[in-house]
């Protein structure tokens, strides 16, 4: 294995976002509302990736799928959902609306120019309804988790991934 990398999972999902401005860590919540209800195989990883920017970097060199959760400043109505694919990716990510985007944007350019490019990342998300200081999302934020959590599981299964929920364990 890569000295420069902790470990890898052929698939990561990855949650980012600032958790202290409310709707701004859904990325992160939809992770922990994933790990809670749900069971993953052994190569797929789920990652609080917070606002680390280029430190992501040793977490998915390697990974053969990204799936990355946002908050998701669209310019569309706040709880407007998102699935970005392919150049939808690179366009969005362009944009470096936030901290934690410019280091995603960092790390899979990095990624690109170094031939260790992710061959499929896909983004999820929901425009928030609050950036306001806080730790808890918005209540109508808040109902928007399972909906996006449910993309994510369909994404998943798309990419032959077997997931369980926890009452089937």
């Amino acid at each position: 294995m890569n000295e420069d990398v902790l470990y890898t999972k052929e698939i990561t999902v990855l949650g980012i976002g600032n958790i202290i401005l409310s709707d701004e860590g859904f990325g992160v919540r939809v992770v922990e509302y994933l790990e809670k209800n749900f069971d993953f195989p052994d190569n797929v990883q789920l990652l609080d990736g917070g606002t680390l920017g280029i430190e992501l970097t040793q977490f998915i060199t390697g990974t053969s799928k990204l799936l990355i959760i946002d908050s998701i400043n669209g310019g569309k109505t706040a709880g407007t959902l998102f699935n970005l694919t392919g150049s939808e990716v690179r366009a969005h990510f362009r944009e470096k609306l936030s901290a934690h985007e410019v280091g995603i944007q960092d790390v899979l350019t990095m990624l690109e120019l170094t031939g260790k490019a992710i061959p499929e990342v896909v983004v999820i998300g929901a425009q928030p309804f609050s950036l306001e200081a806080g730790v808890e999302l918005s209540l109508q934020m808040s109902e928007l988790l399972p909906k996006v959590a449910d993309m994510a599981i369909d994404i998943l299964k798309s990419w032959n991934i077997r997931i369980i929920t926890n009452e089937e364990c």
